[in-house]
């Protein structure tokens, strides 16, 4: 993980460590949470964690974030019921999406929750804080080439359905007239990234 300085580095009140700006870390792999957890103290933050979304709604109710990274897909609630229910808490907390299985549908449902910014895994600390200030669009975004191919059309309205639920996988199931196990294998494979050929 890169903790080389930069920029966009918040600076550290060595008098007062309640001066920090407060950061809420929320994800179920105890490893990546842990080491970016160390990171993320030495840029400036005050950080709290959780391992799950249940876990960190109990410590946010009490005292809301100015800032928060959340995983997407974990054990219990997904990421995204964690966002909303922050955002209608405290609007003002900024907000970063963290999947390793990323999709066009969380994407937009993660901004329209309340969220400032979505990233796909591998991320480092440096990706993680230019995402908080990025609060408005980039009309110079790359736009594909490529159409989408079938695999991952698939992959797409699985997650648009899905996010429509809430994450719930036995009512997408029965929506998409899947069984369970099968929505559920298709659900822990990456998507397919290969274009369809030209």
């Amino acid at each position: 993980m890169n903790d080389s300085a930069t920029s966009n580095d918040f600076a550290v009140n060595k008098e007062s460590a309640t001066l920090r700006p407060s950061l809420l870390l929320v994800d179920d792999d105890d490893t990546f949470r842990a080491v970016l957890g160390k990171v993320m103290k030495r840029r400036g933050f005050e950080v709290s964690m959780a391992n799950s979304a249940e876990v960190a709604w109990q410590s946010v109710q009490q005292d809301p974030p100015e800032y928060a990274v959340i995983d997407l897909k974990m054990g219990g609630q997904s990421g995204l019921v964690l966002v909303r229910q922050i955002n209608a808490l405290n609007a003002g907390t900024k907000m970063v999406v963290l999947t390793g299985y990323a999709s066009i549908a969380t994407a937009v449902e993660s901004i329209k929750l309340g969220a400032v910014h979505y990233l796909a895994k591998p991320v480092d600390a440096d990706d993680i804080i230019a995402a908080f200030d990025k609060t408005e669009g980039d009309a110079e975004a790359a736009v594909a080439a490529n159409p989408l191919s079938i695999d991952r059309l698939e992959w797409e309205h699985i997650q648009r359905i899905l996010a429509e639920n809430d994450g719930n996988i036995s009512v997408t199931a029965r929506v998409l007239n899947m069984h369970r196990r099968t929505l559920q294998r298709k659900l822990s494979k990456h998507p397919s990234k290969r274009p369809v050929p030209q």
